[in-house]
């Protein structure tokens, strides 16, 4: 194929993937309430994390502060619902249009990294809606400095530190896959990450610091113990790595 075909069968694949995103991204817009249903979930007492810490009854109240903010709110979320709900579709054509060009030995590994990757940020984005974001949410939201002042939380702000913190700690989670594949290159090795372990806890710090959305000691605990412990995990993958190979 001359590389103008090669153009047009990418262009072909980002249509059809575009197209499938959309189509998520609607059905996500129409079913709004139980969208937003499990978006808001970690504001009330009721959600699960809080029922299995036996936390006090309590509920956020958000508010709405702009005329618009609402529907594009909605319309924001039902993307990155469309999104994440389209990401294996969107995977199969990307590695169905690569893989031509790779032998069968690196299809079979491109197979596993691209599945182990994906699996990975899913299980990022869960432990960031079911662990981090509610005990960040439980801890901001009910601090007060004095009790006749009262906290009034917006709807966007909730909404975009949800995304977020879904989005960084979903990428967070691709470092064993990561460290797994330099292992595999031989650039890197499990006594190396074990020598350079305190040096990678300042650094977790303050990759924590960086991503946290706020300032508090505690929100830099809760996103840096998952990192440090995908840390000790990847030392255990680049081990195992050197092994098999």
């Amino acid at each position: 194929m001359t590389f103008w075909d090669h153009l047009d069968v990418l262009r072909s694949s980002l249509i059809r993937m575009a197209c499938v995103v959309v189509l998520c991204a609607a059905v996500a817009f129409v079913l709004k309430e139980q969208l937003f249903a499990v978006v808001l979930a970690p504001r009330s007492s009721d959600f699960v994390t809080y029922r299995l810490m036996g936390a006090d009854g309590f509920s956020l109240h958000l508010m709405n502060t702009g005329l618009t903010e609402q529907f594009m709110i909605h319309v924001r979320t039902a993307l990155y619902a469309g999104l994440l709900a389209a990401s294996p579709y969107v995977l199969y054509e990307l590695f169905r249009f690569v893989s031509p060009a790779l032998y069968a030995n690196e299809r079979r590994y491109g197979v596993w990294i691209v599945g182990a990757a994906y699996v990975m940020f899913i299980v990022g984005t869960l432990v960031n809606y079911f662990v981090v974001f509610p005990l960040t949410v439980r801890f901001l939201g009910t601090y007060q400095v004095a009790p006749d002042v009262a906290n009034m939380l917006t709807l966007q702000s909730y909404v975009d530190t949800l995304l977020g913190m879904s989005l960084v700690m979903g990428v967070v989670f691709e470092l064993p896959v990561v460290c797994a594949l330099l292992g595999r290159m031989g650039l890197l090795t499990d006594g190396w990450m074990s020598d350079y372990r305190r040096h990678a806890v300042v650094a977790i710090l303050v990759v924590s610091a960086i991503i946290t959305p706020t300032t508090d000691v505690f929100t830099l605990f809760v996103v840096a113990l998952p990192i440090y412990l995908l840390y000790e995990a990847s030392i255990g993958i680049v081990r195992m790595t050197k092994r098999n190979k």
